[in-house]
């Protein structure tokens, strides 16, 4: 008798939710450089990042975080980018999981498609999540609803434990708000990196 040996994939209902994110064209019309999802994750992620949208470079490369923002990002979470790109412990994906275009003012916002489309079906998929990292304006008011703004979310983001850190996007743009807010550095990062240390050592 012929033992028919399963790909491992077609039983992990992550990489199969992946696969079909990264197949996705419901917006492609209104994309200027076409579509190109990107989003990485396994069954045993113990953390998600959520974030805005794939910039240019991200796009080119299909590698999230894969910019000046990612270096940034990685540096708030005193983790390499070995283990940042670990999808056995990381999940990673943004509001809009393609590039959106450019605005007046930087990149136009996250496709509204994309979050109520896939996210639901693909945290579904990822039981052992312990933490999502809600980074930037957008990921914060989808997740959390109030009528907070990104400033008092993360100034007061004990509140939104266990399950939600709600952060400012790492971009440079931020380099402003990040002076003006001296207690993200001395409170909120070390208890952010204390945290992830411990949920990735799990």
């Amino acid at each position: 008798m012929t033992t028919i040996k399963k790909d491992p994939a077609l039983r992990d209902k992550t990489s199969i939710v992946i696969q079909e994110i990264q197949q996705c064209r419901l917006c492609e019309a209104n994309l200027p450089l076409g579509a190109n999802p990107v989003v990485r994750g396994k069954q045993g992620a113990r953390l998600m990042i959520i974030g805005q949208a794939p910039g240019t470079k991200v796009h080119h490369s299909s590698i999230p975080w894969n910019d000046a923002s990612g270096d940034r990002l990685r540096e708030w979470l005193q983790i390499s980018r070995d283990v940042f790109y670990d999808q056995d412990k990381i999940a990673i994906m943004p509001m809009g999981f393609c590039y959106p275009g450019k605005g007046n003012s930087g990149d136009l916002p996250p496709r509204k498609e994309c979050a109520p489309t896939w996210h639901r079906r693909l945290l579904d998929t990822l039981p052992k999540l312990q933490l999502t990292l809600l980074i930037g304006q957008y990921a914060q008011q989808y997740y959390l609803a109030d009528s907070k703004n990104l400033t008092e979310r993360v100034k007061n983001y004990q509140t939104y434990l266990p399950d939600y850190f709600a952060l400012p996007h790492p971009s440079p743009r931020n380099n402003i708000w990040l002076k003006k807010h001296p207690w993200f550095e001395t409170t909120l990062l070390p208890d952010l990196r204390q945290r992830v240390r411990y949920i990735l050592s799990m």
